[in-house]
């Protein structure tokens, strides 16, 4: 973390000081803003945290509920996006308090004797160790809390516009173009009674499965509802089953449960298989009262005993899978600039049993902040902002193709398996799916061609930068490389040195000085000359080998009202694991490009210096035209 560099700091420096339209933010909302969201669910809070560091950008928060979520049905959180969680800067935290997943054990009927119930097998979590970052178990509305914060303790102060429930919106023409009605929530009529129009460049639907926004802008949901259903119960319980705290498939003759340890060490989680739901159902089966849950649990743990002593939190669902058919207001195959999002539920939803919803909701937000904060600070042009749909849609797709796999062998019975196995082996064979690591963008304005992939193999372009053990010169201190990155909207590039630095020296010459460079295009003269841009050198050698006076001064920058020196730019080669041997890094050197929400944008040789202008020259506005910071 750094501070000081504006002046000491004897408070929290987490609290970062107000700017722009944080000072003396007005508790009313305005007739007027830039950005509006609708919902403050995980994409909700997650775009008000990154919005929050653009306080040149008027950003509002409306959710129909009077206060915070007390508890949440989500509860697990991927390494990807624990991840995240430290370029907002609460990943420490958050996993301290947090259930923390290392393996997953399978349970089923014993051969000898069906009645009762038997380990058969115990798979690692991680067992390719894709991630430094763990997976998590902890209540959505912690992770609510967590993004609240950094919303709040932003330059732009954002906090969430409480008791405002979403009724329409009308898209029209100048630069409010959005005009949405609202309508305090809680009233018998939510079309009715005291109404408020605010008019937004853009709006962002953040608003659940259930989405008005989605309906608003005519935006269809497709898919259905399978004919199964689950029970699911957050409980506090005496049982003496011995896996109670590790996460188990439990399969018996009775059904099936996903059984999920919960935050604490006491509370737990059950998924409970109710079977088929018949044709005619008609929904009936969501009436099933929590006793019939908790004795179906307790047929299906057979011998082991289950006296459940509190309830938390308990549901009945039918597992669904749907997709809506785009993700902003403009027709497929249109040119139109789109200026109405959905994200989250809105866009997809699934069963809960995979861990995907909250999860792939957060990166659907970050994928989208960056660019409206780009885009309304003049930074980028207005096409930016259909890449949102381009990219997130085909993950969505993705994510309701594994899901539906993973529900339906949930959903089998024992002796319809080929082997006792064969659970275990699905699980472990598709874990970087689900820990959300899988996603690869395409190539696109923002996401170069794989023409120089070998010179980085280990950073695949359109897959999110996958950090590495490093050595910052300046302290010596051990780090990882990507746990630098905070999610403030710049963009980070990488320079992998060559073995004598030749080759950088004259890379950061001509990034520093040439008119072409993106440093000098793209960043305004009166701000940090890292406020757009964040270049880090990683050197080959030892960092005892580096010396200060030999490196570029471009990695180097002087930054703040004192103009002091940055020395978090710096840094070389681990020696007990060499980052250059464990990403594929030429020993030429190679120069990674990666966007603000960390998927790699490009792969350059250092001498590709008009390739890496081109690249940003297509998606940037250049400072004469209006960019600010």
């Amino acid at each position: 973390m750094q501070f000081h560099h504006h002046g000491y700091v004897s408070t929290d420096p987490r609290v970062l000081p107000a700017a722009g339209t944080g000072i003396d933010r007005p508790d009313d909302l305005p007739d007027e803003v830039d950005v509006l969201i609708v919902g403050s669910g995980p994409a909700g809070m997650l775009l008000a945290a990154q919005l929050a560091q653009y306080p040149s950008i008027t950003t509002r928060l409306v959710e129909r509920r009077p206060g915070r979520l007390a508890i949440g049905q989500a509860d697990g959180i991927q390494a990807r996006s624990v991840e995240t969680f430290q370029a907002f800067g609460f990943a420490e935290r958050i996993t301290a308090e947090a259930y923390r997943i290392t393996e997953m054990n399978f349970w089923a009927p014993d051969p000898g004797d069906p009645s009762r119930i038997i380990r058969t097998a115990r798979a690692d979590d991680d067992p390719r160790g894709i991630s430094e970052f763990p997976h998590l178990i902890v209540n959505q509305a912690r992770v609510l809390d967590y993004f609240a914060e950094v919303a709040a303790h932003s330059p732009g102060r954002i906090t969430p516009d409480y008791g405002y429930e979403f009724v329409t919106l009308q898209l029209g023409e100048g630069d409010y173009p959005v005009t949405v009605t609202l309508a305090r929530a809680g009233g018998a009529d939510s079309s009715g009674g005291e109404q408020r129009i605010v008019r937004a460049k853009y709006v962002v639907g953040c608003d659940g499965a259930r989405s008005r926004v989605r309906e608003a802008i005519g935006r269809k949901h497709i898919g259905g509802v399978s004919k199964h259903a689950w029970g699911v119960m957050d409980v506090l319980a005496f049982t003496d089953f011995p896996d109670i705290r590790i996460k188990c498939a439990i399969q018996s003759e009775h059904g099936t449960i996903l059984h999920i340890p919960r935050e604490g060490g006491h509370l737990f989680r059950m998924y409970v298989d109710l079977g088929e739901v018949p044709e005619d159902d008609n929904g009936k089966v969501r009436t099933t009262p929590l006793e019939s849950i908790i004795a179906k649990a307790g047929d299906i743990l057979g011998q082991y005993r289950l006296d459940v002593k509190n309830v938390a939190w308990w549901s009945v669902y039918e597992v669904g899978h749907r997709v809506t058919d785009k993700f902003d207001d403009v027709e497929p195959g249109g040119d139109a600039l789109p200026h109405v999002f959905i994200c989250g539920d809105a866009c997809h939803t699934h069963s809960a049993k995979a861990g995907q919803g909250m999860n792939v909701s957060m990166q659907d937000g970050f994928n989208l902040g960056w660019k409206l904060g780009s885009v309304l600070t003049g930074r980028a042009p207005a096409t930016l902002l259909a890449t949102y749909s381009a990219e997130r849609q085909e993950i969505a797709q993705n994510l309701i193709d594994f899901d539906r796999e993973w529900s339906s062998l949930m959903a089998k019975k024992p002796e319809e398996f080929s082997s006792p196995e064969e659970l275990a082996e699905f699980y472990t064979s598709t874990a970087e799916f689900p820990a959300g690591f899988m996603t690869q963008y395409p190539p696109s304005m923002i996401v170069g061609e794989a023409t120089h992939q070998a010179l980085a193999a280990g950073f695949p372009i359109g897959k999110r930068f996958t950090s590495a053990p490093v050595v910052r010169i300046a302290d010596t201190v051990p780090a990882h490389l990507g746990h630098h990155a905070r999610a403030d909207g710049r963009w980070r590039v990488y320079a992998f040195a060559d073995g004598d630095t030749t080759a950088l020296r004259e890379w950061a010459g001509w990034l520093e000085a040439a008119s072409e460079s993106p440093l000098r295009r793209f960043t305004p003269d009166a701000a940090d000359p890292d406020s757009v841009f964040d270049v880090k050198a990683i050197y080959q050698q030892d960092h005892s080998e580096v010396e200060m006076a030999d490196i570029p001064a471009v990695f180097l920058p002087r930054v703040g009202p004192f103009g002091l020196i940055d020395y978090e730019k710096i840094y070389a080669a681990d020696p007990r694991d060499d980052i250059f041997a464990a990403r594929g890094i030429d020993r030429g050197g190679a120069v990674v490009v990666v966007r603000p929400d960390q998927y790699v944008a490009h792969v350059l040789p250092l001498s590709a210096r008009t390739e890496l202008a081109d690249f940003f020259a297509q998606h940037m506005v250049p400072v004469a035209a209006g960019a600010v910071v």
